[in-house]
């Protein structure tokens, strides 16, 4: 083979190459718009609710973290599970996103077992969380709570009958029904899925919107009637009281409903402040 063909077989593979990787890069972005992080579609099928993107966008639930970049998707830049030998969590920087940075939790999380409340503008909603079983998830909320990450935030995204949630937690979201950037909002690192084994979105329930596997930042939904999502989202919690107050909302309906027939609730949900205690 003479140099000059030899060029051009080089020159061709290397062609060859880069359609490959723009063809995985096509078929990743597709996957990533079913449970996404930016505004979706809702596709219903029997009782299974496959939404789009929301926890900044995450959908059905899915929240703003985008899909990992190369460079985080490393060994070294993964999530990694609760250690019982170490009491860890390992958090880890995110990319992408509307970010409000707080910093990151600290490793070293507390299991024992703990109630968060929601004080919001129109009552407190309380929530037994299950640290033993989600407390990477369960860490983070006390870290940011502790930082004042929630006060003065909107619950951005009410659900309807065929996808009954009201979800929280973008740092940035208007709420307004015209912010195209809600539920894109996030504090800058994720955190691995607990919890999912069996997992159930029945009424009272409160789990994290996510944007695909291991992208827990820091939006999350509170189911008020039965959704029928898959073991998809880390249920890490009940409410205990203040459920009517998410069923009033729901009854004001949304201000612009989207094809999923979602949209900013028109009573609005505002959160003043967060704090946890322990439970006994």
């Amino acid at each position: 083979m003479s140099g000059k063909d030899r060029q051009k077989q080089l020159a061709r593979e290397h062609y060859e190459r880069q359609l490959q990787r723009r063809a995985e890069r096509e078929a990743r972005a597709k996957r990533m718009t079913i449970i996404g992080s930016s505004v979706a579609t809702v596709v219903v099928v029997g009782a299974v609710v496959a939404a789009t993107v929301l926890l900044g966008g995450e959908d059905p639930v899915t929240s703003a973290s985008p899909e990992p970049s190369a460079s985080a998707s490393s060994a070294a830049a993964e999530p990694t599970a609760f250690d019982p030998a170490t009491g860890t969590c390992g958090y880890v920087a995110s990319s992408g996103g509307a970010v409000k940075d707080v910093g990151t939790p600290p490793a070293k999380v507390d299991t024992s077992p703990k109630a968060m409340t929601l004080k919001t503008n129109r009552g407190d909603i309380v929530i037994e969380l299950d640290a033993a079983k989600t407390p990477c998830t369960v860490g983070s909320f006390a870290f940011l709570a502790e930082k004042g990450y929630f006060d003065g935030t909107k619950c951005h995204r009410l659900g309807s009958e065929r996808f009954p949630v009201l979800q929280c937690g973008d740092p940035l979201a208007k709420a307004d029904g015209k912010g195209a950037a809600d539920g894109k909002g996030g504090p800058g690192y994720r955190f691995v899925d607990e919890n999912l084994t069996g997992a159930k979105y029945t009424r009272g329930v409160v789990a994290m919107a996510n944007s695909g596997p291991d992208t827990n930042g820091s939006q999350f939904f509170i189911v008020f009637g039965d959704a029928g999502l898959g073991p998809n989202y880390t249920p890490f919690g009940t409410v205990t009281k203040g459920l009517e107050i998410v069923d009033k909302v729901n009854k004001g309906g949304v201000i612009a409903p989207g094809e999923d027939g979602t949209g900013a609730p028109k009573e609005t949900v505002e959160i003043k402040d967060v704090t946890m205690s322990s439970k006994s």
